[in-house]
């Protein structure tokens, strides 16, 4: 089964091609505490070393942490896994992107936020075509 979705989808870790690519030219440079796994090798059109994920599970690039970003956009040319990496106190733990789902960020007098919406004030004046 998993063969299949790896033939017919990209968001279910690796495609076919990808798995072709990372076997002739990828070498595997580390993984993160999520599970990805993160390899270079080959040059892309900049002559840059070209590098890539190969997410665990479902592929969201909020999945990756920041000391890996940071060497996917080639900010850094030492990657995590070469260095002992710790973020900065000022920097808050890694979490994933919570759009869609119960962690969605949702601010004051949304329809889905918890509590009570503001009363209305009067001043609010809606537009109707012709006024």
């Amino acid at each position: 089964m998993k063969s299949l979705l790896q033939i017919f989808t990209w968001w279910n870790g690796q495609t076919i091609g990808t798995r072709f690519h990372t076997w002739r030219f990828g070498k595997r440079v580390g993984s993160d505490d999520q599970g990805n796994v993160y390899y270079q090798g080959g040059k892309d059109s900049e002559g840059r070393t070209r590098r890539w994920v190969i997410y665990k599970d479902y592929a969201e690039a909020s999945a990756i942490p920041p000391g890996w970003h940071g060497w996917m956009h080639h900010r850094t040319d030492v990657s995590p896994a070469d260095e002992n990496y710790k973020p900065r106190e000022w920097q808050k733990p890694h979490r994933l992107n919570g759009t869609g789902s119960a962690d969605a960020y949702r601010p004051q007098g949304s329809i889905n936020s918890t509590g009570e919406r503001p009363r209305v004030t009067g001043d609010y004046d809606a537009w109707t075509p012709r006024s």
